[in-house]
């Protein structure tokens, strides 16, 4: 009994040892814990009043950006313009940083923290000539995080990792890497002379016109596509740093072609030169020569007829105020009262009107020609926007070619054999509506 009782005690005793360590184990830990606390701004600069960004990284890069009216620079021996979409968003994430947690409210050392080197330093100045320096340190053992700090103040912070990434830019990630620099709704002329032929497109009103060689009708998402080219053409700067072997290698790179844009405040030029699959160019916009991605190759690789509207009709979806065509001996006059389409006083089946129209509007051209149009065969005239808008397309065929044109314009279009038979059938195919059930 007495050996069970002392069993008993020295069971008790470890009992007890384990749960005073358990206790001090729990307290010191406590004693180091992360003091939880609200978010707090580490910025409240608003964007619009950052004049100056200073980004100094640890493995020695240092970027400079200085604000100039409404523009940016990278400041350096030759200032270079930045990407105004990259500032917009960093000064963004600038304004609103703030931190996730405060880690401690007065640290004794920040070498724990990665803060006494940072791995980047970011000084911001506003538009007072205040500023304000904020420390970004290494992660936090979850990895989740990164450790921040305001110069001169002894808190230690917490802030996400993809806020840390919003400040890990380079120079060329600011740069401005386009290579012309225009607002396409301002365009009021666009010049290409390339390999096939030069062509100058002018904007009439909203709507761009080739105006050379040769006055013709453009396709509006043909110009778009190729706006878009040069507005996304943009240095490539993936590659070799070497200036001078980028300068030699367009020296003696074939010419491709050369882009003049213009709108109100003058002209732009870019001159770009292939050299077997490779792409270089100048800008008048942008100092120096650079390597091109290669869709500018494709951009700019096109011929007259691919920029030409091959559409014969402009009214597009709206619907016509009224119809006239002369097939012949057969004449068809058709006229709209809001839904309903009306012949002679004869209400017509809505359905075969429709169709008619979608197959006027859908007249495309196969492809162009130079001469070939001989005697009417069919006439059609499309008036819309209540009177303000009349067009008028004659057909005729030429042995087994069917050849359209727009009266006003000298441009001939090829069509379809089978566009223009399926229209005669829908326009002898009209009936009147099926009278209304009572």
């Amino acid at each position: 009994m007495k050996s069970k009782g002392l069993l008993t005690a020295s069971f008790l005793l470890l009992v007890l040892s384990g749960i005073i360590w358990w206790s001090n184990k729990k307290a010191a830990t406590s004693s180091k814990a992360p003091i939880e606390s609200t978010t707090t701004n580490l910025l409240s600069i608003p964007a619009d009043q950052f004049q100056e960004v200073e980004i100094q990284k640890r493995d020695g890069e240092a970027i400079r950006l200085q604000r100039f009216d409404s523009k940016w620079q990278i400041a350096g021996r030759k200032p270079l313009r930045a990407d105004p979409d990259a500032i917009s968003n960093l000064l963004t994430s600038l304004s609103s940083l703030s931190s996730d947690r405060t880690v401690e409210e007065k640290a004794a050392s920040f070498d724990q923290y990665g803060l006494t080197r940072p791995a980047i330093e970011l000084s911001v100045g506003d538009k007072n000539n205040k500023t304000v320096k904020i420390l970004i340190g290494d992660q936090t053992p979850a990895g989740t995080a990164v450790y921040a700090a305001i110069a001169g103040d002894p808190r230690v912070f917490a802030i996400s990792s993809y806020k840390r990434n919003s400040f890990d830019k380079s120079a060329n990630d600011l740069r401005d890497r386009r290579m012309l620099e225009f607002d396409a709704d301002k365009l009021s002329r666009v010049q290409l002379q390339s390999k096939k032929q030069s062509i100058e497109f002018g904007r009439d009103q909203q709507r761009w016109q080739i105006v050379k060689p040769s006055s013709f009708r453009a396709d509006p998402s043909a110009v778009e596509e190729l706006l878009r080219t040069l507005h996304d053409a943009k240095m490539d700067l993936s590659g070799t740093d070497d200036e001078e072997k980028v300068a030699a290698e367009f020296r003696s790179a074939t010419p491709f072609a050369i882009v003049r844009v213009s709108d109100s405040s003058g002209t732009q030029e870019l001159e770009v030169r292939k050299s077997k699959d490779d792409y270089y160019a100048k800008s008048s916009a942008a100092e120096g020569v650079f390597k091109m991605a290669r869709n500018i190759g494709t951009g700019l690789d096109k011929s007259l007829d691919e920029f030409r509207d091959k559409k014969l009709f402009d009214f597009g979806f709206a619907d016509p105020d009224k119809l006239e065509i002369h097939d012949g001996s057969k004449n068809y006059f058709l006229s709209r009262s809001n839904s309903d389409w009306w012949s002679n006083g004869t209400k017509l089946d809505n359905a075969e009107v429709t169709t008619l129209m979608a197959q006027i509007r859908d007249l495309t051209a196969t492809k162009f020609a130079n001469s070939g149009f001989t005697t009417t065969l069919l006439d059609l005239t499309v008036t819309a926007d209540n009177g303000k808008r009349t067009e008028r397309v004659l057909i005729s065929k030429n042995e087994d070619r069917y050849l359209a044109k727009r009266e006003g314009e000298p441009a001939l279009y090829e069509v379809a054999a089978s566009a223009v038979s399926e229209l005669q059938k829908s326009a002898a195919d009209l009936k009147p509506a099926a009278p209304a059930k009572k």
